[in-house]
């Protein structure tokens, strides 16, 4: 999930990332740069050819040091997970008063499209990224367990913030499928030769259609 950290480092939230003191804007542009080194090193040799010791060496740093940043090999590549976990979660806990939760999310996908954010579907960075991706089982393994961990966060975020939804694990559940469906169908276009820049109408499009399809299926009568 750092199709674009060669160009455009971590931008997510990058004024907010100003006023963060100097010792967390140091760890966190460190980090970056770990992931920019392993990243490229995973797709020049590919995810499984390359040792965390070789990235380690490569970006001057302990390996210690490296698994006190990314606890998992597969999170150097995989390296948004956290901050997708946060930020759908986030969508529905920070919503506006009066905005239902599918609502935020919904708000939330179109924003990240239109961002071009690599967690909101097409970008330029999609051949690479998957490809490596596809070409490890363990990357594949980490990418559906993110999934969970995305699924559960929401899950719980609507328990506590919203209390009228009739089945949260079920809501957040059909919510994460209807969203990955979207975003592999616009992937799988790519990768058969399509430009993400011409595929971002029809992903919109699509993820309103998944929305108001969520919003049929889940909206109490």
């Amino acid at each position: 999930m750092n199709e674009n950290e060669n160009e455009n480092g971590n931008e997510t939230g990058s004024a907010d990332a100003a006023e963060l003191p100097l010792r967390e804007r140091k760890k966190r542009a460190t980090r970056q740069r770990i992931s920019n080194v392993a990243s490229a090193l995973f797709r020049e040799r590919g995810f499984d050819q390359v040792s965390v010791a070789e990235v380690a060496r490569a970006a001057e740093v302990s390996t210690m040091t490296v698994f006190n940043y990314f606890p998992r090999k597969e999170d150097l590549f995989l390296d948004r997970i956290p901050e997708a976990v946060e930020v759908f979660s986030g969508a529905v806990r920070h919503r506006a008063p009066g905005e239902s939760p599918l609502a935020a999310l919904r708000r939330l996908a179109l924003e990240l499209l239109d961002r071009r954010h690599p967690l909101g579907g097409p970008d330029r960075g999609f051949p690479d990224f998957w490809e490596v991706v596809a070409d490890s089982p363990a990357l594949r393994a980490r990418g559906r367990e993110a999934l969970e961990e995305i699924e559960n966060a929401l899950a719980e975020t609507l328990a506590e913030t919203a209390p009228d939804t009739p089945d949260p694990a079920l809501t957040a559940a059909l919510t994460v499928a209807a969203y990955r469906t979207v975003y592999v169908t616009t992937a799988r276009r790519v990768f058969a030769g399509e430009s993400a820049e011409s595929l971002v109408d029809d992903h919109r499009a699509r993820v309103c259609a998944a929305f108001d399809a969520l919003e049929r299926a889940l909206t109490p009568a």
